[in-house]
């Protein structure tokens, strides 16, 4: 098996699109002229969610599959099964690559698209994350103390979590008030702060700092 870039008259793999029910992934994608199978490569994008939270990993045009880990797929499955279908596990995000086979070039040459095309992403399961904040109020006191707790199903990084402050009401997300990081990592299972204290009409909530980055990896809830 080897690899070729694609050019010209090269066959190569157009409208990838693909469709999540559940946890089945399924993809579809217009065959190339006189192409009668495809191998598929599936590669996780946030493999390492204990660090900072999840990193994109490098682009297709820069990506080395490993040419074990490809799946042949033909046309006939194909129509068979109404596209490519695969079982989405793990947590994160995933990206599908379709290579187009040459035909007729003996062993298999697999074209590579450096502009993307034949690669697609798409999210599977988050890591539920849950969140306590307990409030302590004391009588004749200017201030009261809050106690948050975390609890998560997998590490996470320092970024990932903070809290914010905001007077008179909850705040509704990190723009709505004093944003605090956290500044540390938590591991796996339950961890409990120290308390702090804030006035007594502080109200104190626990949010993503960038809920669109890591709202694809995790689920916050509150308890």
């Amino acid at each position: 098996m080897r690899f070729i870039e694609a050019g010209p008259d090269s066959p190569v793999i157009r409208e990838l699109t693909r469709r999540v029910s559940g946890d089945v992934c399924t993809l579809q994608w217009q065959w190339p002229s006189g192409a009668d199978s495809v191998y598929i490569g599936r590669r996780a994008l946030d493999a390492d969610l204990s660090g900072a939270g999840g990193t994109p990993s490098a682009p297709e045009r820069s990506f080395s599959p490993d040419p074990s880990g490809l799946k042949l797929y033909t046309r006939e499955e194909y129509k068979a099964a109404a596209g490519y279908r695969d079982r989405l596990d793990g947590i994160g995000r995933f990206a599908y690559t379709v290579y187009a086979v040459v035909p007729g070039a003996g062993e298999p040459v697999l074209v590579r698209q450096p502009d993307g095309s034949n690669t697609i992403e798409t999210p599977a399961g988050r890591a539920k994350i849950r969140c306590a904040v307990r409030e302590k109020k004391a009588l004749f006191r200017p201030y009261k103390s809050v106690r948050i707790e975390i609890s998560c199903e997998v590490p996470l990084g320092e970024d990932v979590l903070c809290y914010v402050k905001k007077s008179g009401a909850y705040p509704t997300g990190p723009q709505d008030g004093t944003v605090y990081p956290f500044g540390t990592p938590f591991p796996a299972g339950r961890t409990g702060l120290p308390e702090i204290e804030v006035g007594k009409n502080d109200f104190v909530r626990v949010f993503f700092t960038d809920g669109k980055k890591y709202g694809l990896l995790y689920e916050l809830l509150p308890e």
